[in-house]
């Protein structure tokens, strides 16, 4: 009868110095609270502003399409294969006027396997943008820019 006594004792004083200190590692309600999470992102996050597409080649024609609240700036570009995709009018200079005039870039991203060539209307692609009457108020010109050449609209 001493020994089973003996062996219950020692459990209680074992578990009752688990509980004394709330950050003993004898306790198990501390094994897994305290964990540091290590991560392999930058401490600052992902950089997400870098935006890999390219200048359209050739911008064919540009229009700009008065409505009410604005503007519509529409741009048609001729890319030189087939399957170009991610089409977009980028505002140069947080859209703000640079010497009065609006600069847009024609930019859109790449196939992503071998593409054929076909014909010219199967390689043209169209963006547009609404512009505010709030950003037109300083603006004379109107620009889009493609790799090789670029289009404008005077107001």
């Amino acid at each position: 009868m001493q020994k089973p006594a003996l062996a219950a004792l020692v459990m209680v004083l074992a578990l009752g110095a688990c509980g004394g200190s709330g950050w003993s590692r004898l306790n198990p309600m501390t094994w897994f609270s305290d964990d540091e999470v290590e991560t392999l992102a930058p401490a600052n996050g992902w950089e997400t502003s870098t935006d890999r597409r390219a200048l359209v080649p050739v911008v064919r024609e540009m229009e700009v399409l008065r409505v009410p609240e604005g503007a519509i700036v529409r741009a048609t570009g001729v890319t030189a294969t087939q399957g170009w995709w991610d089409v977009e009018l980028r505002p140069v200079n947080d859209e703000m006027p640079v010497d009065g005039a609006l600069i847009y870039e024609f930019v859109l991203a790449g196939p992503r396997d071998a593409q054929g060539t076909g014909t010219e209307q199967s390689r043209t692609v169209t963006a547009g943008v609404k512009v505010s009457n709030f950003t037109l108020a300083g603006v004379r010109r109107i620009v889009v820019r493609g790799a090789q050449n670029a289009q404008s609209v005077r107001r």
